[in-house]
């Protein structure tokens, strides 16, 4: 049946679906998962870094700050983190930078956040209604600060909506990571409790330990009487947190070993 209707993103079959929309969405669910919360001073970032070859050139130490693999600012005041293609990512990057330098150029300012955020999903939402253009692949969740909603956490679609949200992941395995989020994720976490929980969801569901090859994290950041600032976090920052977060796991696992022997023991 969706052979017949599938051919056009602006096709819609009998049971009022677009086929093509629902292809981009589920190229955005193979992709390494992304996590973002908001935390005490800021909304943190994490992401399941891919796997790179050995024969990879690494970024030079300057551009750190700016993206790594699954994490890259747009402005002073907003980041995104990325699941789905990276070439349709770069585009809508490119284009996310412009606007906001052609809004500050014209009114002196910082982009609201969400104005930014809605122009984006605009751009998305236009892909549809053309026969000769393909859906973007690609899922962004934005961190960003402005002076009318403060710190704000937002995440769009390829059909082009969005919503905001105090936790939420995408990519590989979000629903899992969704749920544990919904169970362990509580208001005012500290950045460092923020970066303990999405680096046990993301290993959990890995099915795998923590490492610093496999994470990275950033932080958009805000204190009282200063701009906001997104730090990405280097690797030996970042491996303090996976030691933690492994160490923990650990003990879990060996307490809830030693309970299972009593229970059988007890019987």
């Amino acid at each position: 049946m969706s052979r017949r209707y599938d051919g056009r993103t602006t096709m819609f079959s009998p049971e009022g679906r677009l086929f093509q929309v629902e292809y981009a969405t589920a190229s955005i669910g193979k992709s390494p998962l992304a996590i973002g919360m908001a935390v005490k001073g800021g909304i943190l970032l994490a992401a399941e870094r891919p796997t790179q070859h050995a024969l990879l050139d690494k970024e030079h130490e300057y551009e750190t700050n700016i993206s790594r693999e699954k994490i890259i600012m747009i402005n002073d005041h907003l980041a995104v983190a990325v699941a789905g293609l990276t070439s349709d990512a770069n585009t809508l990057v490119d284009f996310a930078r412009m606007h906001s330098l052609r809004h500050t150029l014209a009114y002196s300012e910082p982009i609201p956040v969400e104005s930014l955020v809605n122009e984006i999903a605009d751009v998305k939402q236009g892909y549809t209604q053309v026969g000769s253009l393909r859906p973007f692949g690609v899922s962004f969740l934005y961190a960003g600060y402005d002076p009318i909603h403060g710190l704000q956490l937002y995440h769009s679609e390829p059909c082009g909506r969005y919503n905001a949200w105090k936790a939420y992941a995408i990519g590989n395995h979000a629903d899992n990571a969704q749920n544990m989020l919904k169970a362990e994720w509580k208001e005012n976490m500290t950045p460092h409790e923020g970066m303990l929980l999405a680096a046990k969801i993301l290993a959990k569901c890995d099915d795998s330990h923590a490492s610093v090859e496999k994470i990275e994290f950033a932080l958009m950041g805000k204190t009282r009487g200063s701009p906001p600032h997104l730090h990405i976090h280097k690797e030996e920052e970042v491996k303090v947190v996976v030691d933690e977060a492994n160490k923990i796991r650990e003990d879990e696992e060996k307490q809830k070993e030693k309970e299972k022997k009593e229970k059988l023991g007890g019987n």
